[in-house]
């Protein structure tokens, strides 16, 4: 029986059609960012480039070559090499397993990859996927077989992502931390509410959007405002409804006007989520906080809040590790 991969990444958004409300967006202009309460609205600029924008890559070597360009993804199971790092190191398919990314389900060659170094980790025995550079938007994607017992830290006042031990003291100062649970190693926030709907949330560096499951939109009853399309790492081109959320609350933060793309995507099916609402909460959602830290080892996800934005008497009691719970 072939293995089966899940990979969530999605790629550049194609259109935004019919944005109602708020004011109509144009064609290939991202949806409206969230915004956290008490946070003046952000003016984005739409032209910088998309993997500066959206999702930030780390070095990675192999058997001693490179650096390649990597995507770091906590919605791939698996880590990711594209033909453009395999015809480079002339290597060769080993196996087969099927790949469910966000839009689709199809059979992929693997590969047996030894000697992948980035962050001061060395990893062998890694079963690799391996797909188009094109779809990928990088030479790779470093999945969850690769960042267990790390800690993966996005600094969005710097535009950076990095890779440390989940001891690293850079997890201080932040005053949202929440506990997750995990599941397939993903890391899924089970306490959280999007418009009093209790959501569970799987946040993932890979994807650019949000997107929710049939689930969380009939308990919502979400209307549709546009139509917004994305290129999932099969190149399968993923038409979803795009509707705002009025409010996403994790912990004793508030996030309001959150862009949500409704699709049927295997990828909840795969994770047991497709009878719950669920929601996956992708980079451009995550760019509302000045930083965001996913710490594998102790299963905790820490927000730290721009200025101006201040923690309410039940965030700080979520801070505490000891009155977090297990």
């Amino acid at each position: 029986m072939a293995r089966i991969i899940f990979a969530a990444a999605v790629t550049a958004v194609a259109a935004v059609l019919a944005m109602s409300n708020p004011a109509p967006a144009k064609a290939g202009q991202a949806p409206p960012a969230p915004v956290l309460a008490g946070q003046p609205n952000p003016i984005a600029d739409f032209a910088i480039a998309l993997d500066r924008y959206l999702r930030m890559t780390v070095p990675v070597t192999i058997a001693g070559v490179g650096p390649f360009r990597f995507l770091i993804d906590t919605g791939a199971q698996a880590t990711v090499v594209t033909d453009r790092v395999a015809d480079r190191l002339l290597l060769v398919p080993t196996g087969r397993a099927l790949l469910v990314a966000m839009g689709s389900s199809r059979m992929v060659e693997t590969i047996e990859l030894d000697g992948l170094e980035f962050a001061n980790r060395r990893l062998d025995g890694l079963t690799a996927p391996l797909l188009e550079a094109r779809h990928v938007g990088a030479d790779g994607i470093l999945g969850l077989d690769s960042l267990q017992n790390l800690r993966v830290l996005m600094d969005f006042r710097q535009n950076s992502i990095s890779v440390a031990d989940a001891h690293d003291d850079r997890a201080t100062g932040y005053e949202i931390v929440v506990r997750a649970r995990r599941k397939l190693g993903q890391m899924i926030i089970t306490d959280a509410r999007i418009d009093g709907v209790r959501t569970a949330i799987i946040i993932d560096t890979g994807a650019a959007g949000s997107h929710g499951n049939a689930a969380l939109r009939r308990r919502l009853g979400a209307r549709h405002h546009a139509e917004l399309f994305t290129t999932d790492v099969n190149g399968f081109e993923l038409r979803s409804d795009l509707a705002i959320a009025g409010t996403l609350r994790i912990g004793g933060m508030t996030m309001t006007r959150v862009p949500i793309g409704y699709a049927d995507s295997p990828v909840f099916a795969q994770l047991g989520l497709d009878d719950r609402p669920a929601l996956i909460l992708g980079m451009r959602s995550l760019r509302a906080f000045d930083r965001v830290a996913i710490d594998f080892a102790d299963r905790r996800i820490l927000f730290d809040l721009p200025d101006g934005v201040e923690a309410t008497p039940a965030t700080r009691q979520i801070f505490y590790p000891s009155r977090i719970g297990s």
